[in-house]
């Protein structure tokens, strides 16, 4: 392939690019740190020419594309090598004992946040249930409970907008105390029903439960901060995604559970307080 042939593709790529960026010449340029001359020159085709090497490593790092792809050296878009590094993993717990995902809250402040918990939602955990998952370790439970009141402190800033969606059984055993929760007493488990219930009327709308089927629907813990990173919960540690295409469909995934949602934000606190709590 000539150098004509090889700049010819580079331009309708490139025009491509700049069309789904959504970007005005002059931004896609800052972007890419060219001039806005140097760009209109790229896409003119009036006098066919190549970028220069730095000008191809920056729309492949702005815009996570292959340079082989941009020059015509192969169908695939993506760059797999960014999407690979876009994927990592980070201690849940930093040096100061703080969770990540308090931090990447914090960071958060302003962007819609989508949020699966493992259990119960974190910042609606009564004082008894703390001490129930810190199974008698008091330093433990002192690191709940201020993890509990500073995310309940953030879900209550005027700016937070924050969906939650969870499989609907997960409160149905824990109302029966089965599972995990065998041994957890009749009324410590009626008492966090009522707070969360209680917590939802009090946050909505800017906190939304919607609750699905878990027998026709999975999702992983997960929390998606914006477009910007998603976190998976693996236990200790979090697969930590900054890659905007893999974002974009977590985010997709997470709003067609919404819309097969058996019970709704509106509906959620009502449903919990009917649930029935067995006794002991």
């Amino acid at each position: 392939m000539g150098k004509r042939q090889t700049a010819e593709i580079f331009r309708n790529r490139l025009t491509q690019v700049l069309a789904q960026s959504g970007l005005t010449q002059s931004a896609f340029a800052a972007e890419i740190a060219i001039d806005r001359s140097a760009l209109s020159q790229l896409i003119s085709g009036q006098n066919p020419r190549l970028p220069r090497a730095e000008t191809l490593i920056a729309l492949s790092a702005r815009f996570q594309i292959s340079t082989d792809w941009l020059l015509g050296l192969t169908d695939e878009r993506g760059n797999a090598a960014q999407v690979l590094n876009a994927v990592e993993t980070e201690q849940a717990l930093d040096a100061e004992n703080r969770t990540a995902m308090e931090r990447w809250h914090h960071e958060a402040t302003g962007q819609k946040v989508r949020y699966v918990p493992a259990w119960l939602p974190d910042l609606m955990r009564t004082p008894a249930v703390i001490a129930f998952q810190a199974a008698s370790n008091d330093q433990e439970r002192r690191r709940l409970q201020r993890q509990t009141d500073r995310r309940l402190h953030v879900s209550r800033l005027p700016e937070s907008d924050i969906e939650m969606c969870m499989p609907l059984q997960t409160l149905e055993i824990f109302a029966e105390g089965t599972g995990t929760w065998g041994g957890l007493a009749a009324r410590d488990r009626a008492a966090q029903l009522h707070h969360i219930a209680a917590t939802l009327d009090d946050l909505y709308p800017a906190f939304r439960m919607y609750l699905f089927d878990g027998r026709k629907r999975f999702a992983p813990p997960m929390t998606i901060f914006g477009y910007q990173r998603a976190a998976i919960y693996t236990g200790d540690t979090y697969l930590l995604i900054r890659s905007k295409p893999l974002i974009r469909d977590l985010a997709q995934g997470f709003d067609a559970h919404i819309r097969h949602a058996a019970i709704h934000a509106h509906e959620a606190a009502a449903w919990v307080r009917r649930l029935t709590v067995r006794a002991d």
